[in-house]
């Protein structure tokens, strides 16, 4: 009896244990599962509130207005303009083959249009927009609206496209814009790259001032069912443009300049003398960036990219030449600062011997000083005061003045060419011993240089930039960005020999020199200038300026300023082969500066020349027709 009473209170003490652990169980159970509540809807309140609104309500990403360019006087340069684009919702869509095939009739699609709408259709999810067409004409446009009940999920909008007045003008100086590529997607990982309609800036300006130019994109808010069904739309976030950018350029001298060079091709530079502001940066030929910005054909692409005269090039700050003459008046400075007698006289009897090679002149200018040597561009007087003192004691005041500089601006790239001297040879020929059989500098490499040939290769902003140091006695730095005030600090080098040197281009435009025919048709305005003739290839005297085709002709260089008494402006212009500074480019710079002290006048001369280069103008654009026909029947073809 006893021995069941104590089975009965151990299996009572058991039991009393066992209920204990499990309701410790349950109670520690219950108080991580209360703790857990308590933190999910307490310290992570936040956080999932902020994740039942995104279920709830989408964004739907609005493109920022891109910022404006504009010129020095607020004149536009790069803008917006209002279109029209299509675009659809895929979580709207309901019917998307009858759609899609009422949409191909209306808005005229391609094959291509279609295969990818369908292939971005697939990929799409939610309410992200996919891009039917853009830039839609309004009857076209109107003609979507109107039967908009019939076409769930289709978007027709009002959106704004980049846009440039002056076309070509401007080509390479502000480039263009395009939807961003794959590559630059992965770069940057922001969905506004890829919204429809967006584009960003692939050329110039356009994509150094990318991030300024951008602005902030807005949103359209929709509220969403648990199933994604839209519910209503709320209040829009709105977008904030990009900034307004003014440039240093003057905008009218830059269609000017661009209409004066014509079907030339070449280039034309003006920088301010007084803060080195770039007035005008006008390369042509050009293309028409609101043809890229709309989106380039196939076709017209490979019409630019096989030209000789290579519309894509940006010619003033990525063309190298040979300056040729327009490098004496650099060399004077040069020679003065070593103690040549500017008065010093020099015979030239056609050329000038050294050893057994006779290095010809371009004429026999008898007895010339330093002076008479700059206007009447005597070679005979460089080689003799070049091979004196030495092309090292030259290459130096060459680099003073800008050539050679790579210069500080807004700009993909730049190329900035060689100034020798006998320690870049030499380590040039240790780099590379093929391309340079004698590594040491020798006396024909000094008289090349002197000239403005040899190794010697320049662009032409720095020559306008010499142009302006020499004008101003400053150490002016090309600027591009803003309209500046502050003139650039003197350098060190004398007045006086200045002053003979800007004598010599006095005379070269105003004297009996070599540009006499470019005078200003301005009275008490004078032009000074240096004209240049910079060989292409090796070709015998007699044939010098000739060579045939076009590609082997000369180049023409001219730098100039003005006025000569208080210059305020330096350029430099470059006509590829135009067989003469004297010739092709110095006229073009005499209608430039005409420009700034005469619009009339200087509009009135542009007019008339335009009405003599119809024939031509007319011709050559046949030929372009007949050229784009023809790769456009190869096209066909091969696809």
């Amino acid at each position: 009896m006893k021995a069941k009473r104590f089975t009965a209170a151990h299996q009572s003490i058991t039991f009393s244990r066992r209920m204990m652990l499990v309701g410790g169980a349950q109670a520690a159970f219950g108080a991580a599962l209360l703790a857990r509540l308590g933190y999910l809807s307490v310290a992570q309140n936040e956080h999932y509130q902020l994740l039942s609104e995104s279920n709830r309500v989408q964004l739907i990403i609005v493109p920022p207005r891109r910022g404006w360019l504009v010129d020095r006087a607020g004149k536009p340069i790069a803008i917006n303009r209002s279109d029209f684009r299509v675009d659809i919702i895929p979580d709207q869509l309901d019917r998307p083959t009858e759609t899609l095939r009422t949409l191909t009739q209306i808005l005229k699609l391609t094959p291509d249009d279609v295969d990818r709408i369908i292939k971005e259709l697939k990929d799409a999810k939610g309410f992200r927009p996919v891009q039917i067409a853009e830039n839609v004409p309004y009857d076209q446009y109107a003609a979507v609206t109107v039967r908009l009940p019939e076409l769930p999920g289709v978007q027709p909008m009002r959106g704004f496209s980049r846009y440039y007045p002056t076309g070509p003008a401007v080509g390479h100086l502000v480039g263009y814009v395009g939807a961003a590529s794959a590559k630059e997607y992965e770069a940057e990982k922001n969905p506004l790259l890829v919204t429809p309609g967006f584009k960003i800036g692939k050329e110039g300006l356009e994509k150094t001032l990318e991030q300024k130019l951008r602005g902030q994109p807005g949103g359209q808010r929709v509220e969403l069912t648990a199933r994604g069904k839209l519910v209503r739309e709320l209040e829009p976030k709105p977008d904030r443009s990009g900034q307004t950018i003014q440039l240093a350029i003057d905008a009218g001298l830059q269609e000017f300049a661009a209409r004066r060079l014509g079907e030339e091709s070449g280039s034309c530079t003006i920088l301010d003398c007084l803060t080195g502001d770039i007035l005008c940066m006008a390369s042509m030929p050009s293309y028409d960036p609101n043809s890229f910005s709309d989106g380039i054909g196939q076709t017209e692409w490979k019409m630019l990219s096989q030209d000789e005269r290579r519309p894509l090039n940006n010619k003033i700050l990525s063309s190298l030449y040979p300056p040729g003459s327009t490098i004496k008046p650099m060399n004077g400075v040069a020679l003065l600062a070593h103690g040549i007698d500017p008065d010093e006289i020099v015979h030239c009897p056609g050329g000038y011997r050294l050893g057994n090679r006779f290095f010809r002149c371009l004429g026999r200018h008898g007895a010339v000083n330093m002076r008479r040597a700059i206007a009447k561009s005597c070679n005979t007087y460089f080689y003799a005061m070049g091979n004196r003192v030495g092309y090292d004691a030259i290459a130096p005041f060459a680099k003073r003045l800008g050539l050679g500089e790579k210069f500080d601006l807004p700009v993909s790239s730049q190329s900035y060419g060689t100034v020798p001297n006998s320690e870049w040879k030499r380590k040039r020929y240790e780099d590379n011993k093929r391309l340079i059989d004698r590594p040491d500098w020798t006396s024909s490499d000094t008289l090349n240089a002197s000239i403005g040939q040899g190794y010697l290769i320049v662009n032409p902003l720095q020559l306008a930039v010499m142009a302006s140091r020499i004008a101003s006695g400053r150490a002016l730095a090309p600027q591009l960005i803003g309209r500046h005030t502050k003139p650039g600090d003197p350098m060190d080098i004398s007045k006086e020999h200045l002053d003979v040197v800007r004598g010599g281009m006095w005379e070269v435009v105003n004297g009996d020199g070599t540009a006499g025919a470019s005078r200003l048709p301005l009275p008490g305005i004078e032009m000074c200038g240096k004209t240049g003739t910079a060989q292409v290839r090796k070709i015998l005297g007699s044939q010098r300026g000739q060579g045939g085709d076009w590609k082997y002709r000369d180049h023409g260089l001219f730098v100039f300023f003005a006025p000569y008494d208080d210059p305020r402006y330096a350029g430099s212009v470059v006509i590829e082969h135009g067989m003469g500074g004297s010739r092709a480019a110095a006229p073009v710079a005499k209608d430039v500066l005409t420009y700034l002290f005469d619009q009339e006048k200087a509009w009135a001369a542009l007019h008339a020349l335009e009405q003599n280069w119809g024939g031509a103008l007319a011709e050559r654009t046949a030929r372009r027709q007949s050229q784009f026909e023809a790769l456009s029947k190869q096209g066909a073809t091969t696809a």
